[in-house]
């Protein structure tokens, strides 16, 4: 009997060990294929990592050459081309003061203007320079197929000596709302006269829409009388801004139109003249014998002198002696007016004539 319940337990002990056994190998199984699993996994993520790491050098290789790239042009600006300085109109900010700006005074003679925060040039190229001599402007507006700037800058800058150009400014004024004209002008300067842009000796100024009064932005008249009265008022603006922007940049201000050629060595001619002048009550020296080609300036600068020097109720010829102290003419000549198209549309100009040297007042 006893045996017998030995051999049940033996049995029972050997059914246990069995099932045991199955169960491990199972579990030994299961795990094995998990390990697998997970190998399989590490492998995946070791493969991705290495892809990652790839992308991330060619990315890094890409930004190098890139930055490269942004480096070598920067430099190429810097040697070849100027600073340039872009301003837009109502620029300042809540903490700056425009009582130092020369336009405000515009405001007391123009409403239209009154409305507006800051009157400044859309546009400025060079290094807005002052402290110099001379100032000189150059107003210019699209004549069509037809230009003479060009022609004109080479004559100006080019017959300057480098410490005449050192101690002045030249400032084409754009004064045309045609952006294409704009871009062709700027685009030229920047591309021929580079050194004297980034000495800072010659800038490029766009006059704002908004400084012009409403009267001159509608449909004009057909009439070709009211054309040519819209056409001098905007004229006479277009000189009157060119004109404030120079006079806190230098003593005196030479105003050329855009379609002249100056004489050799007349850049020291004015400043020899200028400099040997023994009065120092003049105001105005005419370097030509027609003044401005366009009569609205001319006449504007008769009545300054007539208010100027006239007394009421006195002689024509005792106010005329008196403005020939003040009006100064120069001969001979040294600027040769070449155009023969007309900033106004339809008309053909054959004078000749020249520009004008005003010292400029406080």
């Amino acid at each position: 009997m006893r045996t017998k319940h030995v051999n049940v337990l033996i049995a029972l002990a050997a059914v246990v060990l069995f099932s045991f056994s199955c169960f491990c190998i199972s579990r030994m199984t299961q795990t094995s294929n998990q390990l697998i699993n997970c190998r399989n996994h590490i492998l995946e993520f070791k493969e991705k990592i290495l892809h990652l790491k790839n992308k991330t050098e060619r990315n890094r290789q890409e930004l190098i050459n890139a930055l490269s790239k942004m480096k070598y042009e920067m430099t190429q600006r810097e040697n070849t081309s100027t600073d340039l300085v872009e301003k837009k109109m109502n620029t300042l900010g809540k903490d700056e003061t425009v009582s130092n700006n020369t336009f405000e005074v515009l405001k007391f003679f123009f409403p239209h203007l009154r409305k507006v925060g800051r009157i400044y040039p859309d546009v400025i190229i060079g290094k807005e320079k002052t402290g110099v001599s001379f100032a000189v402007g150059i107003s210019t507006v699209s004549r069509g197929n037809q230009s003479y700037l060009k022609q004109t800058m080479n004559s100006v800058v080019s017959r300057m000596t480098l410490s005449e150009e050192k101690d002045s400014v030249v400032i084409v004024s754009v004064a045309d709302r045609n952006e294409d004209y704009l871009k062709s002008v700027v685009d030229m300067i920047t591309k021929r006269f580079k050194r004297q842009l980034k000495s800072g000796s010659l800038e490029v100024i766009s006059i704002p829409a908004f400084f012009y009064p409403n009267m001159l932005h509608v449909k004009q008249s057909t009439e070709d009388s009211g054309k040519l009265e819209s056409w001098r008022i905007k004229q006479v603006l277009d000189f009157c801004f060119l004109m404030l922007y120079a006079q806190p940049k230098a003593m005196y201000y030479l105003q050329l139109e855009d379609d002249i050629i100056a004489k050799k060595r007349y850049f020291t001619k004015i400043t020899d003249f200028v400099h040997n002048i023994t009065s120092n009550n003049w105001f105005y020296i005419e370097f030509s014998i027609l003044g401005f080609i366009d009569k609205p300036i001319d006449l504007l600068l008769g009545d300054i002198f007539q208010v100027k020097m006239c007394n009421p109720g006195e002689t024509p010829e005792k106010c005329a002696e008196r403005n020939k102290q003040i009006r100064i003419r120069y001969k001979p000549s040294l600027f040769q007016h070449v155009g023969i198209q007309s900033s106004f549309s339809g008309r053909e100009q054959y004078s000749k004539c020249l520009s004008m040297n005003e010292r400029l007042s406080p």
